[in-house]
């Protein structure tokens, strides 16, 4: 049987972070960028974490980060997984000796499968939705028949909610959804019940494949 894995971003206290746990969230994630409204310093990222069950990845999200600023944060807190969202280049996301993850926008366009394929060792590609002078996170879906044939994981985002999150998965059969503000009722704020019908519809949508 399938199993989309579910990542629930954006998580800036522990309450939050036990109520993704419990709703069934595989991996959650921390954003280190300043200009998000989901920012969170190191030091409260590192004592959300150390209230973490086993088998729950930590993922650490940073936008065009400098070397010196994401080393000092990884001397705070410790995470499983890099997500870079910026403009990184392979290379750049090589080097800190863990596993990471490139998000890309979504276009369509020619060769977009070639700069997927740029990114050799990384562990997954999160696609999100292509929005100007913004880095994801604007609650908004993307034409979900531009994904093409990859040749790694797909971690799909982008808008998605309780209410779309099954067809989705229908139409990319994706490894991981990644979900931000379809499970808020507030910037920043997560709301249990919406985490939970979230979850749930991710694992109607695997039973369907039966």
């Amino acid at each position: 049987m399938r199993r989309t894995r579910v990542k629930i971003c954006g998580i800036t206290n522990a309450e939050d972070a036990a109520g993704a746990v419990a709703s069934g969230a595989d991996a959650l994630g921390f954003n280190f960028f300043p200009g998000s409204v989901r920012f969170t310093e190191a030091e409260s990222a590192r004592d959300i974490a150390t209230e973490l069950p086993a088998f729950v990845a930590k993922v650490a999200l940073f936008v065009n980060e400098s070397v010196a600023g994401i080393e000092s944060i990884l001397k705070v807190f410790q995470p499983d997984l890099l997500q870079f969202h910026g403009e990184e280049t392979p290379d750049f996301c090589q080097q800190f000796g863990l596993p990471y993850i490139k998000a890309l926008a979504a276009t369509g366009e020619p060769g977009f499968a070639d700069s997927v394929a740029a990114y050799t060792d990384a562990r997954g590609v999160l696609l999100d939705t292509r929005a100007n002078g913004s880095f994801g996170g604007t609650g908004e879906t993307f034409d979900w028949s531009l994904v093409p044939a990859l040749s790694m994981p797909v971690i799909l985002a982008g808008g998605l909610n309780a209410g779309n999150v099954r067809e989705a998965i229908r139409q990319v059969s994706p490894y991981a959804v990644d979900v931000s503000g379809g499970v808020e009722k507030s910037k920043g704020q997560k709301d249990i019940d919406k985490m939970q019908a979230f979850c749930a519809a991710v694992r109607e949508a695997d039973q369907e494949e039966l």
